[in-house]
């Protein structure tokens, strides 16, 4: 970037005249009452989440782009983003009647791809990070002799940015302690720092980074700017191999501190914000939550003020399945366990009768994945709801004291983005299997009435649940019966009284389960 830098005094003026409120809202600032409760600290929501585009960024886009002539507006604009820069650019040139290029990764998320289409822009995809994209657009810039327009390495950009935290101070000036930003290229916490450093410099200001994607924070402790070989793309909005001079120089000079995050949390804080707002976030626009439940755990903090900027909301809804998948795990709500047991008959519903006495009373499983395989011990993939954080290893230690040999997963990548997934497969040992699919009531005791009910020579051979927040779980069971028993099981099944549905000749259930 050519220009020269500019200082706290300069940024203060284009800030306090920043042009983006012919596209942008004044976003809301709210408390997060249920998150402030449960962290005994006063968390503000800064809502960025419902601007227009879903994001802040059109706020810097508008403002770079409201300042070109009418030569450069005539000929267009180009710019290189992950999703939510690039519908602030196409926004902007749409308000603006000019042509706007954006060169996207082709890892960005088709909800972005297609809302930038929505609003008049050209979609390039190119590359896999935002990094890539860069560099592609900086060749079309040339070619086609348009005016880039940079996510955040740019002080016009950075002015509008800013705004954010000028409309913070003035919606609460009150105590505020700390204001947690999130971070990709740096755009945004550059703006955030020079406008309250400058008028309310006793707040700290501090940076949150994915733990895979931490290019400013490898780069300030480096005392210069460092390239990543790779990101994680979890977080694509924040996906920045390499951070801009100027951001770099601004986060060097002003930003108090720096916290990562990892996947797990971001995952809780999304839940956080949609218990309190009922809004879901993009990952990017969690960070600054996850940021502040980490820091106050660290610092154990009580009766502090913190706001968090929601900077974006652009989330694919396929991918809410996995957030829901981990959000558990994310705030140690639920511990992921590999337990041993013996394969005997009774040894399942002495697990079951375990479960249920564990100290710290009474707790949920939320999921219990089994499949017979060997003729003297029994694997089972259990989950379990937790009262607070630090409480798996004392139940896997539990487990031990009785007999019951265990693995702790919770914080075993593998397991749970995979393994939890793969319990099963064909077995030899499961002669005389019967498959039925059941609906059993969401409570404490559904699964001990099934086992008391249930003859003691049947033995259960495959058995799969997985909680899913929903008032009955759906729980597939393998169970082995002798021909000569089929009669009682019919009334076993009558007197048990839960919905079934048998899967016994499912064409899924003979390639993949049933013994061969």
């Amino acid at each position: 970037m050519n220009t020269k830098h500019l200082q706290p005094g300069d940024y203060l003026k284009k800030i306090l005249t920043a042009r983006v409120y012919d596209v942008a809202i004044e976003s809301a600032l709210e408390p997060a009452k249920a998150l402030s409760r449960r962290l005994h600290n006063k968390v503000l929501l800064k809502r960025e989440d419902q601007q227009p585009v879903f994001s802040f960024k059109l706020r810097g886009a508008y403002n770079k782009m409201v300042q070109l002539t009418a030569a450069q507006l005539q000929q267009g604009v180009i710019c290189a983003s992950a999703g939510n820069h690039a519908q602030g650019v196409a926004l902007s040139a749409h308000k603006l009647g000019t042509r706007a290029v954006v060169v996207m990764p082709t890892t960005t998320p088709q909800l972005k791809i297609e809302a930038v289409k929505a609003l008049g822009g050209e979609v390039v995809l190119y590359g896999e990070s935002y990094s890539d994209a860069y560099t592609h657009a900086a060749a079309l810039e040339k070619q086609q002799g348009l005016t880039f327009v940079h996510p955040f390495d740019d002080p016009d950009v950075i002015a509008g940015q800013g705004t954010i935290a000028m409309e913070i101070l003035r919606q609460h000036q009150g105590p505020l302690d700390a204001v947690f930003v999130a971070i990709g290229g740096g755009g945004l916490i550059s703006g955030v720092a020079n406008y309250i450093k400058a008028v309310r410099p006793e707040v700290r200001v501090i940076g949150v980074q994915m733990n895979d994607s931490d290019a400013m924070i490898q780069s300030v402790a480096a005392k210069k700017r460092v390239t990543l070989p790779d990101v994680g793309l979890f977080s694509d909005g924040t996906a920045v191999k390499l951070v801009g001079e100027e951001t770099f120089r601004v986060a060097s000079a002003l930003v108090d501190d720096y916290i990562t995050v990892d996947t797990d949390a971001v995952c809780a804080a999304i839940k956080d914000v949609f218990v309190d707002t009922r809004s879901i976030v993009e990952p990017a626009g969690a960070l600054a939550v996850a940021a502040i439940k980490q820091y106050v755990a660290t610092h154990k903090t009580r009766g502090e003020t913190y706001a968090a900027i929601l900077c974006g909301a652009n989330m694919n809804f396929d991918r809410l399945r996995f957030v829901a998948e981990r959000a558990g795990v994310g705030e140690e709500r639920e511990a992921l366990f590999a337990v041993t047991i013996p394969e005997a008959r009774g040894s399942f519903r002495r697990l079951c009768e375990l479960i249920g006495q564990l100290p710290g009373g009474p707790r949920n499983v939320t999921e219990f994945n089994y499949r017979i395989s060997d003729a003297a011990r029994a694997h089972v993939f259990v989950g379990l709801t937790t009262h607070g954080k630090g409480e798996s290893p004392k139940i896997a230690e539990n487990f031990g004291k009785h007999g019951f040999d265990t693995l702790d997963l919770t914080h075993d990548e593998m397991a749970k983005e995979h393994i939890r997934h793969m319990v099963g497969g064909h077995s030899s040992l499961a002669q005389d299997e019967r498959l039925l699919r059941f609906v059993f009531p969401e409570r404490p005791g559904a699964l001990l009435k099934f086992l008391s009910l249930m003859r003691p020579n049947w033995n259960i051979s495959l058995f799969h649940y997985r909680n899913q927040g929903a008032d009955y779980g759906h729980i597939l069971v393998g169970l082995q019966v002798p021909p000569a028993d089929h009669k009682a099981f019919e009334r076993f099944l009558d007197t048990l009284g839960y919905p079934y549905v048998e899967e016994t000749a499912n064409p899924a259930y003979r390639l993949f389960l049933q013994t061969r």
